[in-house]
């Protein structure tokens, strides 16, 4: 009998509810469920006559794309392991993760030929170049290496260590590291989304935001309900509102930032929503101001929070916790991330490694079987963020009487003024609730006097107005004084991931002119 990894087990489920439905969807065109299973198929047999063998790391290097999101199937069908690489990041970035990953393989779009020819000479393990288009410099073409390898045999594989998939962390704080995602944590992650979250009949999901990240995650839950995931290539906020009314969406992922910029959109109020059964958020920190103009104008939001190394489902918010009984928006609740999940279970730490009670502030701590297998080749790393024997997040925050977290920060982010600790989270949450501010970031800088002084930057809404005083006292008036920003800066952008992460620690350079 084929041993099958977890990754094919979510697309042959969904195929055996019926294989001529819609699997993925992109520009009107859609791959069958079926047909994704049989492609799924001849890229394992591909990979296996290329000489890829089980526990070997394949890289996929793509926009969203239906194509390239199907050999992920055949990544898991071969035994090998996947490895999703961003086409955001920059080139020494994805070298780097590239060597670190030890790829045998890199599956690449044909937009990014330049990028590949750039970074493949430099990288000896990478031995098979896969082109989703025609023959390419030193890379095969996709239906000729997919032909060539048809009359293999199609018995299928394992990793030998269970590893599916290798996640890069990002080096926007340090040199990146490789997180080892097993069946079972993947595994945990569609139990806890299917058991948290409203799924009536056969789902459909929008995918705008990256496939490489929480987007394509996401993507195993519906697949094992037999769902249609229609895959946006390019971010477009009116394609997507386009787009849900179109097919119907019932569900959708987008981080924060985006969120705004959907709420700014002048087709929103006109675009029926009311097929939307779940628009989740999560990826960083969201103003609860917007997120109550969100639940009125766009209908059931649910938030989750984890990270590469717990994916997704730390804890949850549903859309039913969003509101009171009566139907009226919670707003006591909005600035939560729910509470921990049935299958994780969730602590705040001490420095000293103990857990302290309900409200008290700390580290927040997770142990349970969403938990990474560890990094990838870095066992200081591994043993220092499970220290105590448990998963170390690096965000502070903490438990309410009623057993929902409160993130206030991550813990290098926070500001120490006068001696008083400054979560840049708070700060950030006053001035979003201000109608002409579109988003914000809050950093410590050096200060003679304080130590550090809180610092703002901040994107206005389009057209908008505001004085640095005016928006001072508007802080103060909900944070206090110590809280207050000392400095404001106004910027038409801010630097972002490529996930839409504030990146704080390139505002931090610029300010300081470094």
């Amino acid at each position: 009998m084929a041993v099958r990894s977890g990754l094919t087990s979510y697309l042959d489920k969904g195929a055996s509810l019926g294989p001529d439905a819609p699997c993925l969807t992109a520009g009107g065109t859609s791959l069958s469920y079926g047909e994704v299973v049989d492609l799924s198929h001849a890229v394992a047999r591909a990979l296996r006559r290329s000489g890829v063998r089980p526990g070997d790391k394949v890289g996929v290097l793509s926009g969203n794309d239906p194509t390239a999101f199907s050999c992920v199937f055949g990544i898991a069908r071969s035994g090998a392991v996947w490895c999703p690489i961003n086409p955001r990041n920059g080139a020494a970035e994805n070298q780097e993760l590239l060597a670190l990953f030890d790829c045998a393989a890199l599956i690449f779009q044909p937009a990014y030929d330049g990028l590949v020819a750039e970074i493949a000479p430099d990288l000896p393990e990478l031995r098979t170049l896969v082109r989703l288009g025609p023959d390419g410099d030193g890379a095969a073409g996709f239906e000729g290496w997919l032909a060539a390898a048809q009359d293999d045999p199609s018995a299928e594989a394992a990793p030998p260590d269970e590893v599916v998939a290798l996640v890069g962390t990002g080096g926007t704080t340090g040199r990146p590291k490789g997180v080892m995602l097993t069946d079972r944590n993947l595994e945990t992650m569609s139990a806890i989304t299917l058991m948290s979250y409203p799924f009536e009949g056969r789902p459909t999901y929008l995918a705008l935001a990256p496939l490489t990240h929480a987007a394509g995650v996401l993507c195993f839950p519906v697949m094992a309900l037999g769902g249609e995931i229609v895959v946006m290539s390019h971010p477009d906020v009116g394609e997507f509102l386009e787009l849900v009314e179109r097919h119907r969406v019932t569900h959708t992922f987008l981080p924060p930032t985006v969120i705004y910029m959907v709420l700014g959109h002048g087709a929103l109020d006109t675009t029926d929503l009311s097929s939307l059964q779940c628009f989740w958020y999560g990826a960083a920190p969201m103003s609860a101001s917007r997120l109550e103009e969100a639940l009125n104008r766009i209908g059931p939001m649910a938030q989750l929070f984890g990270q590469s190394e717990a994916p997704m489902m730390v804890s949850t918010l549903s859309p039913s916790e969003h509101r009171n009984p009566d139907g009226s928006v919670a707003v006591e609740r909005l600035s939560s991330a729910g509470r921990p999940t049935p299958l994780v279970t969730v602590g705040i730490m001490a420095d000293d490694g103990t857990l302290v009670g309900s409200g008290e502030r700390g580290e927040i701590v997770v142990r349970g079987s969403l938990v990474m297998a560890g990094y990838y080749r870095n066992p200081e790393a591994t043993a220092e963020v499970s220290a105590h024997g448990w998963h170390h997040t690096g965000d502070i925050g903490y438990l309410d009487a009623d057993g929902f977290l409160y993130i206030v920060d991550r813990a290098k982010d926070m500001v120490i003024t006068g001696g008083f600790n400054v979560y840049s989270a708070e700060v950030e949450q006053a001035l979003m609730a201000h109608e002409a501010v579109r988003d914000c970031a809050v950093v410590g800088l050096p200060d003679e006097k304080w130590g550090e002084r809180v610092t703002a930057v901040v994107q206005l809404q389009p057209g908008a107005h505001v004085d640095v005083d005016e928006l001072v006292a508007f802080v103060k008036a909900r944070t206090g004084s110590v809280k207050a920003p000392k400095q404001v800066e106004f910027w038409p952008d801010l630097p972002r991931s490529t996930v839409g992460k504030v990146l704080k620690t390139d505002i931090r350079a610029e300010l300081l002119g470094s």
